[in-house]
C-alpha cells in the first residue's frame, strides 16, 4: 500500500504527469512518447486497473480518499493528495470528478494476432475527434465487436477525453493501429473478412441487406462525417453499404452510425 502524500506546490515534480491536460497538442505528443495515459474518474480508474494496466501514480482531492481506499490499498504507485484549486492549477481545468491516475501504456498487438479469433471488426479511417473515438469504442464493447482497427491519422484512444467518453471501453476491446491503409484491406480479405464500407455510394446496398447475409466474418469501415472514406478505400472494399434514412437526412455522426451498424450486424 502507498501512503497518500499531501502536495501543496504546483511545481512539485511528482505532479509532472498531470500538467497541462487541456493542451491537446502537448499531450498528443507527450503521452505516447512517455508511454503513459490519464484515466479520469473512479469508474475509469477501476476499469483500467481491472484490465491490468500498471499505475504510475494517482492524483486525488481529499474527499476521494475514502472512495478510492481499496484501490489505494492495492496500489504500489504513489498517491498524491491535492486541494481542488491546486488540481485545477496543475491540470488546467476543474477536476470535478476529483480522481486522476497516470497509467502505463502497453505495446499494441499485431494485426494478424487480433484477426485470428475475431468475427466482427470495426475500422475507423482518419477520425480525429477524441469524443467520437471514445464513443465508438463504447459502442463496440456494448454491441459485440471483437476488434477495433485505426488508421494512422485517427485520434488516440488513450487520450483522456477518449477514455472518459468510452467509460473505459478502450480497455475492453482489443485494438491496434494499421500500418499500411488501405493496403491492409488485403490482409482482412485474406483472413476471410467481407470488407463493407459505410458510404453514400450509388452502388451501395442497404445495411439491412448486408445484415441479412449474416457474413461469417465482417469488417465494417467508417470514415469522417464530412469527407467520408477515401476513394482508394472505397475502391478496395468488397461492398458499399448505406444506412437507410428519412426526412432528407443523408448521414449520421460516425459514433451514431457505428452504433446502428454494429447492432444491425451483430452475430446471430
Amino acid at each position: 500500500m502507498s501512503e497518500p502524500r499531501t502536495v501543496t506546490d504546483p511545481a512539485d515534480p511528482c505532479l509532472a504527469d498531470y500538467t497541462g491536460l487541456t493542451d491537446v497538442e502537448l499531450r498528443r505528443r507527450r503521452e505516447p512518447a512517455e508511454g503513459l495515459f490519464i484515466a479520469e474518474g473512479e469508474k475509469v480508474i477501476r476499469r483500467a486497473v481491472d484490465a491490468g494496466y500498471r499505475m504510475r501514480s494517482m492524483l486525488l482531492t481529499p474527499k476521494w480518499l475514502e472512495v478510492m481506499a481499496d484501490v489505494i490499498a492495492e496500489a504500489e504507485a504513489p498517491v498524491h493528495v491535492v486541494e481542488p484549486a491546486l488540481a485545477e492549477q496543475v491540470t488546467g481545468y476543474h477536476v470535478h470528478r476529483g480522481a486522476l491516475a497516470a497509467m502505463e501504456r502497453r505495446p499494441l498487438p499485431a494485426l494478424t494476432d487480433l484477426l485470428g479469433p475475431a468475427r466482427r471488426v470495426a475500422v475507423f479511417e482518419d477520425i480525429v475527434d477524441h469524443a467520437n473515438i471514445g464513443a465508438a469504442f463504447r459502442n463496440a464493447a456494448a454491441l459485440g465487436v471483437d476488434t477495433v482497427l485505426l488508421t494512422p491519422r485517427c485520434a488516440d484512444p488513450y487520450y483522456r477525453r477518449s477514455v472518459k467518453v468510452s467509460m473505459g471501453a478502450v480497455f475492453q476491446v482489443p485494438w491496434t493501429r494499421l500500418d499500411s491503409w488501405p493496403a491492409d484491406i488485403g490482409t482482412l480479405r485474406e483472413a476471410g473478412f467481407t470488407v463493407a464500407a459505410l458510404c453514400l455510394s450509388e452502388k451501395a446496398i442497404t445495411l439491412d441487406e448486408l445484415a441479412a447475409r449474416d457474413a461469417e466474418r465482417l469488417a465494417l469501415v467508417f470514415g469522417t462525417e464530412g469527407d467520408g472514406l477515401a476513394r482508394r478505400t472505397l475502391a478496395a472494399a468488397d461492398e458499399h453499404v448505406r444506412i437507410p434514412m428519412d426526412a432528407g437526412v443523408d448521414s449520421l455522426n460516425v459514433a451514431a452510425a457505428s452504433a446502428v451498424a454494429f447492432y444491425a450486424t451483430r452475430p446471430r
